[in-house]
Parts: C-alpha cells; structure tokens; sequence
C-alpha cells in the first residue's frame, strides 16, 4: 500500500504517531523503538514522540546488530506480542554505505540484535530515502513493514513529495487518531461519532494530495527510463563516477607527500551493492591540519561546484567518523557551534565533513572539475599521486565493476596525472595558498594597505583618502550620515541605485561635509553639531540592521538636495553624537564593547587585492564566457565590494585565516566574514544593476559566499595624539591559532 506523504520526514512522523506503542505494565514488556546510530534526525526524533508513551529508546551501532546476533531465530512459541520497531537506513545519507536488506528478515525473525534479546513482535522500518535515489529496490525480496521514500531525491521534482510503502501484513495496526478531509467514511459534528475509510490509504492522507505533483511523477519516471534505461543502469553509472572520485581523491597528495583527503567510508567502494554513490572526506593542509568545510563550500561555489557540508542531519555516523564524543558535541554547542551554521573548526577540530553525492545526471566530466578544483585550490604543488596506494585499490577493486559499465568510466594508468596536466591549461592559478592556506615558502610575504576608502553617507559613493584618523568608531566620519526616505526607512543601492553617484567629500579643516553629484549644486552640512544646531535639528529615531538609533535631521536645505536628484522625498540624517551603538556579538567571538556609527556589521570592511584577481579569473573562465565580453578590470570589481580598506600581497583568501593584525601601528581584530549581497551587482560608475556578460558578481558573491573580513580596531585607552592609517603601512596578519 501507498501513502502520498510530504517528503519522507513526513512518512516517518505518520508511523511514529500511528504505531501501536504499548508501555510498560506488571504483566507485559513495554515496546522498544531501537534505530541505528548511523541514522538521519528524523528517524532519531521518533524517539521523542514514543517516550511520550513510556517507551524505552535504544540506540543500536552497526557492529552490534551483527555481533550480537543469535544462530537461530527466537520468535517461534513467543506469547508475548508486544509490539516494537527497528529502523534503518537502507543507505547512509552521511557515507554512502549500504546495510544489508537482509536484516529486514532477521529483525523480524529475532535473530538479530536486539530484536534477539528482546521478546515480542519486531516490525521494520527502512529509511529507503537515500537508497532509491540512485538503487533500485525489490519489495519481494526486502519485506519491511514501512518504507518511507522521497522522490524528490530520485527527480530533484517534485520537491515536496515523498511515499510511504506499507506492508499490508502491518497497515491493520496503525492507530490513527487525528482525522482530516477524505479521510472518513462518517462522522457527526455534535457527537464523538467517526467511521474511518475503508481504504486503508484514504484513511491516512488528510486534506486534499498534492494531485499536480503526482501527475508529474509519471512524466518523471517516464523520462528517467527513457533518458538512462533503469535503475540498475544508474545504480552502475553513479557508482562508477563516485568509485573512480574516491580512488584519485584518496590518492592525491601535497608535494611532501601527505595526503589531501581523509576520506569517511567503511570500505574502499568494492561494489554498488555496498558502497553508494557518496563520497564524505574532509580536505587536509600540507601540515595534516584538517580545512574548515566551510571555507571548501566558499571556494566550490565559486567553481560553481555545489557540495553539502555539515553533519548532514546524521549525528551518529559524523560522531563515529570524526571521533567526536558526546562531551565535545556539548562543548561545540557552548563555543557557539549549531547545526546549519558555519563554525566548522572548534579548537582544531573538524564539526563536520563535506559530501559530494553523484545522480544520474553526473558526467566523468563533473569528477575531473572537481578533483581539478581540489588540486588547483588545496594542494601544496606539484601535485603527486601515492602510486602504491592507487594499485592497491585498483587491484582490489578488479572485477568488481559491471560489464555494462560505460568505458570512459573505467580508470586507466594515464588518468592518474590528468589533474595535474589539466591544471596548467586551466586559466585559474589558485594553489593551495591561493585559497587561504599558506605554505612554508610564504611566511616571509610581506602585506601593505593600497587603499583607504571612507563612506561619509551610508550606501552612497566613496571617498578615497591617502592618510585618515580613526575615531572610537572607525574611520573618522566613515558613515556617519544616511538618507530615508518620507517615510523615515534607510535607503539603500538595493532600493536606490543612484545613491551611488552622489560622492560626498569630507573637508576636515572646513569642518564640511560637501554634497556632489552630477548636474547638481554642490552644497555643504557641517561635520560637527553645535549647540545651535542641536536646538534648531529635531532629534528622532530609525533602524540600522535591526538596531534602533537616535540620530539628527540635517535641515532641509540637505532634505531639497536629496529629494531633487533621488526623485523622491527624502532627509539626510546623521547619528546623534549623545547615542552609543554597540555591536552585536558574532558567532564563535568573544561578547565586544565595540561602538559602531551606521554601518551594517563591524567597524571595517577589508578586501584582499589577490582575491579580487582570483574572481577575475574565475569569472573569465566560466562557462558563459565567450569571445568578446568585457571584463571588469580590478579597479570596477574592488569598487564594487565598498571595503574601506584594500590590501595587497600573500595569495587570494589568505585573510579568512587570520585573528587579527596590525597596520602600521594600529591592531585589529577579525570579526568575521562578509556574506555579499546583491549590491556587488550595482556598477558604482553609472548606477545600474547590470548582468555582466559572463556571471554577475552578485551570482558569485550572494548567499554562503564570502568576500572581504570585518575588523574592529583596538586602540589605545589614552592617547594624547590622534591615530591615522596611511597608505603604503605594512600590515602584519597573524592567522587562528589550530
């Protein structure tokens, strides 16, 4: 029997809330949910609704429901039927590794642990939700009693749509309490009365099906058999890529001779019915320092490589993998560390891994990008292989691929120095420095500041400056202003692109602030508010990133200006002097006093001169390029970023790395990373959004990609001179402590 489910997190709530649990009496066992520790979240949350019920949860390792086992099966003459479940994954979500279907029969049988120890009647529970993504599955031959599916991993479409196959020996025995639209024969509304639909499936899907998406699932599986012939074509076709992956991957090293993966897998993907096609690893340096999964998502999706990193909703198996115990994953919890976030190294130590997973719409073409953009990002060159090792795995793994598999998927003693070889056509330099991890030839690479930008009026265009005092926050009068609307909210490029083309001047010994732009009078507000100003400016509030402040309005002749070259009415306003803005503390940082004026996140914004070339290039060998586009030169493409201050030497990305540093004389701490936004979209020059002819900036830069680090300066408590930055100082990173 069939359930039309909401993916298969949906199915696997509906089994928890109808199966039949019984708690413990004098007379009677209570029923058992066990489940193996290498299980996704959904399938460990059942246990939160069965101990609502008195049930006793029972964690289960994979070694132990073997080990443990009985020789013969221990159901026959039970007289107790207390009912309990067993649930599986049929395939890892988190390794790719396959369980056998066969502990379907020796749970139910009580041959296997702990059914074996445990009287009563096991019913099964196979997580088939990552196994029929690319494996077929005969029902015959694998009896569970509910298998929970998602089609949305078979299709990518439709993505909310998921089944629950049910053995009919084991739909009677659901108890459904909860009763929706179509799911009754009879009911009265002024008396307890209720008949349930005969049909068994009516009687579990509530409210009306998502009857569009399953329509579209019979052109879905139509087209999969046309395109690839079957399941068991793409069961062999995936299984090929992800073996040939893991043999070159698990054999790549640095030129010392280290290896550059540690790869998570039981096995060495000897066969498709062991092994699926996954592959979980985490990269390592050239000194056996693991890479933080987050900074190989950033510069995958600037490869345009999408990869999942994490713990993949399976604590289990990522506990087991990386040897985290359960101590740790508390400690990570208070360092700051949540599941979905971004903190991917606590004291050194890996919180998660990166998984690359193959469909049937994978090439060989994919894995060689992939294994090249390993090799060109993070690894120390020249790039070397472990031949010993390679042979091995070879060797052992002879014979095991299918007859039907396509030729060009088989691994030949020439592929082994592709990635290499391909490497110098490529038009991307990165190496393993190139992507933040230095190796021991750059120690010595000095860095200087290049540029000094301040930003007087929030969103509105840069003033650059060769020498500047810093103030307690920040660069002195560095957006210190702002421009709202009639309606008092904060303009910005996203609303307004043409803030860009006013260009504010501040003139220190003037005490002015200058407003410039094309076609319009220059005009002037001062920098400071006397006392007059502060009885003639009406004093009021507004937002900053969800931060509530006092600011002052700066008059109307400000106000007539703005509203004339924007189109719309609009007030330029500036903190209130008397107002102390603290920032918010960040994730993984130490709790700060650090006193912010309009800016979004920290007191700077830095940029690194090698990591705008790095996007250069890597936007001029994309795909979509093609003879004749006009690239950005670097200048447009750092103007587009609005940092205040540009750095330049080391290699691309090397600043994600660092804790703090000095320039000149002046120490900073790194507050984080800055996750673009579609304003790098916004050309600074004209005040357009453009789509550039290859890939926009912004499809580059939004979303999890970062680009450019916050600082927040720590200066003297007591200084008798003003501090300045200057352009040209030597700037002395120091980099996270492992």
């Amino acid at each position: 029997m069939t359930l039309w489910r909401g993916l298969d997190t949906a199915a696997l709530k509906l089994v928890a809330e109808s199966f039949p649990w019984r708690p413990q009496t004098e007379s009677e066992v209570g029923s058992l949910y066990c489940y193996l520790t290498d299980s996704h979240t959904s399938v460990v949350g059942i246990r939160g609704l069965a101990s609502g019920w008195g049930v006793v949860a029972l964690s289960v390792s994979p070694q132990e429901v073997e080990n443990k086992a009985k020789d013969e099966a221990q159901g026959e003459g039970d007289i107790y039927q207390t009912p309990h479940l067993f649930c599986y994954p049929a395939q890892s979500n988190f390794s790719g590794r396959k369980y056998p279907l066969s502990y379907v029969k020796g749970i139910q049988a009580r041959r296997l642990y702990p059914a074996c120890e445990h009287q009563g009647r096991w019913f099964v529970l196979l997580d088939a939700a990552s196994h029929v993504s690319c494996s077929h599955l005969n029902l015959q031959d694998c009896p569970a009693d509910f298998i929970p599916i998602s089609f949305y991993k078979m299709f990518g479409f439709p993505t909310g749509l998921g089944a629950l196959l049910i053995h009919n020996g084991a739909a009677g025995m659901l108890k459904k309490t909860y009763f929706g639209g179509g799911t009754a024969a009879a009911y009265l509304s002024g008396e307890d009365y209720y008949v349930q639909a005969e049909n068994i499936s009516d009687r579990f899907e509530d409210g009306t099906i998502s009857f569009l998406d399953i329509i579209a699932l019979h052109h879905s599986f139509e087209a999969l058999y046309r395109i690839t012939g079957g399941m068991h074509n793409i069961e062999q076709h995936t299984f090929g890529l992800a073996h040939y992956t893991y043999m070159l991957l698990s054999s790549l090293c640095h030129g010392n001779g280290r290896p550059v993966a540690q790869i998570y897998t039981e096995g060495q993907f000897e066969s498709p019915s062991t092994q699926g096609a996954i592959l979980n690893f985490n990269l390592v340096d050239s000194h056996g320092q693991i890479i933080g999964y987050s900074q190989v998502d950033r510069m995958a999706s600037l490869y345009n490589i999408h990869i999942r990193t994490g713990c993949f909703c399976n604590t289990g198996a990522c506990q087991s993998f990386l040897g985290i115990t359960n101590q740790q994953m508390k400690r990570n919890l208070q360092a700051g560390h949540v599941c979905g976030d971004s903190i991917d190294l606590v004291d050194g130590q890996p919180t998660g891994s990166v998984r690359i997973s193959f469909g049937y719409m994978s090439t060989f073409e994919d894995c060689q990008k992939f294994l090249n953009f390993v090799a060109e990002c993070f690894v120390e060159k020249p790039v070397t292989v472990d031949q010993v090792r390679l042979e091995k795995l070879k060797t052992a793994t002879a014979g095991a691929q299918s007859t039907n598999e396509d030729p060009q998927i088989r691994i030949t003693s020439e592929e082994i120095h592709k990635v290499d070889e391909k490497k110098k056509k490529q038009p991307t330099e990165a190496s393993l420095r190139g992507c933040g991890h230095r190796d021991s030839h750059s120690h010595g690479e000095a860095y200087t500041l290049t540029n000094i930008y301040i930003y007087p009026i929030k969103s509105c265009g840069a003033y650059e400056v060769h020498d500047w005092p810093l103030g307690p926050l920040g660069l002195l009068y560095d957006r210190g202003w702002m421009v709202v609307n009639g309606n008092g909210v904060c303009l910005s490029q996203k609303r307004e692109t043409r803030l860009c083309l006013i260009r504010p001047q501040v003139h220190l010994a003037s005490n002015k602030l200058l407003l410039q732009a094309s076609g319009m009078d220059t005009i002037s507000v001062p920098l400071e508010n006397n006392d007059q100003m502060h009885t003639s400016y009406r004093v009021c509030q507004t937002k900053v990133c969800g931060d509530r402040v006092e600011i002052l309005d700066c008059g109307d002749e400000a106000a007539s200006w703005l509203s004339d070259f924007l189109g719309q009415p609009c007030r330029l306003i500036r903190q209130s002097p008397d107002f102390t803005r603290n920032m918010k503390k960040r994730p993984n940082r130490a709790a700060t006093s650090t006193s912010l004026s309009l800016v979004n996140e920290a007191q700077y914004l830095m940029i690194n001169h090698a990591s705008v070339e790095l996007i250069q290039k890597l936007m001029s060998s994309s795909q979509n390029y093609s003879e004749g586009d006009q690239l950005l030169d670097t200048q447009k493409v750092i103007s587009r970023f609005r940092a205040n201050l540009v750095i330049a030497g080391g290699e691309p990305f090397e600043e994600n790395n660092w804790s703090h540093l000095i320039i000149g004389n002046t120490q900073f701490m790194v507050q984080g990373h800055c996750e673009r936004c579609q304003m790098v979209g916004v050309d600074q020059d004209t005040g357009t959004k453009t789509k550039e002819p290859l890939m926009s900036l912004s499809a580059y830069c939004t979303g999890k990609v970062t680009f450019g680090v916050y600082l927040t300066h720590q200066l003297p408590d007591e200084s008798t001179t003003a501090t300045f930055l200057s352009v040209g100082s030597l700037v002395q990173p120091e980099p996270q402590s492992s």
